[in-house]
């Protein structure tokens, strides 16, 4: 889907004030969002958002956000080519390394090591390539809880590529069911399972939040994972412990850190108790515990 960038210019101090305020109001609507220096000398900085859909909405939004201002720039916009950034980034990326697994693309199918668990990711439109600090986190995660709780039913919420399913999948060869809001998402992740040889354990739906007939069925889960947003995960707290079984693990990530405080309270008014912490470039991923 095409993508329109939004954005403005403005001094350093004021456009890193910019950037903080659209951070927290675009919070949950997962835009991308971007600051970068254009002029050192004029001390110049442009903020972008970055958006698919209702743009006029969006752009409203940026001048409502921007009226707390004393100045308030010109917003400018861009129309940018339909691009498989995936594709385009998985290009010029190394493999990954999380825990115990191996993250790679096809041209590096020979560098898993002794011990690794490799995952194939081929470019896609989902999330979950391996290379984002959340992604890394929750591998890191899912390896320790794995190999420790022995979870007999698994939930990636939020599937994305599928590269958490797939991670659990092949570690403890028990079925996981993996959802995603977007039904792209979904066929990338249907896609991954296959060329991981994970179609016997990993079934991928488009669903979402918990409303689908699947979640029913297959509650209650030994073990969820969700990499998404924190303001997200902290609605979803009242779902996941009706889905979670006793003594069940959660592995929640999308989080940053000055987030993970609020995210845990949520959690832990549904009778939820923290066990531990990741943090990889500024994100959080955390493990609870019901």
């Amino acid at each position: 889907m095409p993508q329109t960038r939004l954005y403005l210019q403005a001094p350093q101090a004021l456009a890193t004030r910019i950037y903080d305020l659209f951070d927290r109001a675009f919070e949950d609507d997962g835009l991308a969002l971007a600051i970068m220096e254009i002029d050192e000398a004029r001390d110049l900085h442009e903020v972008s958002v970055y958006a698919m859909e209702d743009v006029d909405g969006v752009k409203a939004r940026m001048r409502t956000v921007l009226c707390a201002l004393p100045a308030i720039p010109e917003i400018a916009t861009e129309e940018l080519p339909e691009t498989d950034w995936v594709a385009h980034a998985l290009e010029g990326l190394h493999a990954v390394r999380a825990g115990r697994f191996f993250i790679h693309g096809a041209h590096q199918r020979s560098g898993a090591r002794p011990g690794e668990i490799a995952i194939e990711i081929e470019a896609g439109l989902a999330f979950g390539t391996g290379h984002h600090g959340t992604t890394a986190g929750c591998l890191e995660m899912i390896g320790s809880v794995v190999n420790r709780e022995r979870p007999m039913n698994a939930l990636d919420l939020g599937t994305g590529s599928a590269v958490l399913a797939i991670a659990i999948a092949k570690l403890r060869r028990i079925p996981v069911l993996a959802t995603d809001i977007d039904a792209t998402a979904t066929r990338v992740a249907r896609a991954n399972v296959r060329l991981n040889e994970a179609i016997a354990w990993v079934q991928a739906v488009t669903a979402p939040g918990f409303h689908h007939r699947l979640f029913a069925e297959r509650r209650p889960f030994d073990l969820i994972v969700a990499n998404i947003l924190a303001r997200p995960l902290m609605r979803l707290a009242p779902d996941m412990a009706h889905h979670l079984a006793p003594g069940g693990s959660l592995i929640l990530s999308g989080i940053l850190d000055r987030q993970r405080r609020a995210v845990i309270a949520s959690y832990v008014g549904q009778g939820f108790r923290h066990v531990a912490t990741i943090h990889r470039e500024g994100w959080a991923t955390l493990h609870m515990k019901r």
